[in-house]
């Protein structure tokens, strides 16, 4: 019976309930649509392609769903063309908190690049403050909601530009105060992350942490120099992995040496189902590379990218695995506890986030349905 129990799909209700843990998720992917229509309205920012909040939300997810990655990076021009002043950049930080924590999620890493929201006036500084006050405020009222949740930052530099030295410097200076890591982002093809080994080399004689934007739109030559020339931490998406490793009908698995190294050196992979899917780097949930990798025992792990875009939130991003892969909540605390496990916080503090958060949630809910059985 107990076998029979814990094998079971969870419901919808449960999923939102299990705690959660998002490593890859963009601050400015997931402002709420009312909020976009009220801070246009407030800073006068007259270019958004629908001023109602339901029309606008439908926008950003058609807009998104496109098949290109260039074409879904074009949408973030409305979202960060209003948050450019210190208020718009607390709001938006302060109600991605509280949604992801109404959703479950107990351990967040949020990132964004300063570089794009100076057009206000605003110094790098005075962003990484607003946007850590958003985080510290958002965490205040969870708690006052009855949730918990841990909001990091990680500082982005776009790919494209020339200031990944000078974020990284930034990042480290910020470190203590809520700032727990680095990442590069943009469009892959033409821009290897092999231009920004300076800032890379910088973070590690810092002893910092760092994860980049890898194997989404573009492949292993991505994925190889990610880890091989600029010694990431983690992949951002790194869902091309795939490609280096062959499934023969009969169902045996041939791994690549990179795929080999990426597994046996447990590299955290941001993998994010959704977004994969408008860009292009998967076809199906159920031709998604996550079943495989879940399979072969990667350190993988469930994130949401860009909630607006994608329409999504970490319950749902679980809804479609659990649907498409019949996933259980064992399967559930197994990637939750793979995203603590590569989270860029101390050794410690993760520990502490998996034995006294995470598995004592999942097992409340495993109990239910213990408790459930033995009624019936």
């Amino acid at each position: 019976m107990v076998s029979e129990s814990l094998s079971t799909v969870p419901t919808k209700e449960q999923i939102r309930r299990a705690p959660k843990v998002l490593l890859h998720d963009h601050l400015d992917g997931g402002p709420r649509p009312a909020t976009l229509v009220e801070l246009a309205r407030e800073t006068g920012y007259d270019q958004l392609p629908e001023n109602e909040a339901d029309r606008l939300a439908d926008w950003f997810r058609e807009a998104a769903d496109s098949g290109s990655l260039e074409r879904y990076l074009e949408t973030f021009s409305h979202t960060v063309g209003v948050m450019q002043t210190r208020d718009a950049l607390f709001r938006v930080a302060a109600e991605c908190a509280e949604d992801l924590a109404a959703d479950g999620v107990v351990y967040a890493e949020i990132r964004y690049a300063p570089e794009q929201h100076l057009e206000g006036g605003l110094g790098l500084e005075e962003v990484v403050e607003a946007v850590d006050a958003g985080f510290r405020e958002g965490e205040r009222r969870a708690r006052a909601a009855g949730h918990r949740i841990r909001v990091g930052a990680l500082l982005t530099a776009m790919r494209h530009a020339a200031r990944a030295l000078e974020i990284a410097e930034l990042a480290n200076r910020y470190r203590d105060l809520g700032v727990v890591g680095f990442d590069i982002a943009g469009a892959e093809a033409g821009h290897p992350p092999t231009r920004h080994l300076d800032a890379f080399e910088y973070l590690k004689r810092e002893n910092n942490h760092f994860t980049i934007h890898a194997g989404e739109a573009f492949g292993l030559p991505s994925i190889w120099q990610a880890l091989q020339w600029c010694g990431a931490d983690r992949l951002g998406h790194g869902v091309r992995i795939i490609d280096d490793i062959q499934e023969a009908d009969d169902g045996t698995v041939k791994l690549g040496r990179l795929a080999s190294y990426v597994r046996d050196k447990r590299i955290p992979l941001e993998l994010c189902p959704s977004s994969n899917l408008q860009t292009g780097a998967a076809p199906s949930y159920a031709e998604h590379p996550i079943g495989l990798l879940r399979r072969l025992h990667f350190r993988a792990t469930v994130n949401t990218d860009n909630r607006l875009m994608s329409g999504t939130s970490m319950s749902r991003e679980f809804e479609h695995l659990v649907d498409t892969f019949q996933y259980t909540l064992d399967d559930m605390q197994w990637f939750t506890v793979n995203a603590m496990k590569s989270a860029f916080i101390p050794f410690d503090e993760r520990l502490a986030m998996i034995n006294d958060v995470i598995k004592p949630g999942y097992s409340t809910l495993k109990s239910e349905w213990l408790f459930k059985d033995a009624a019936h």
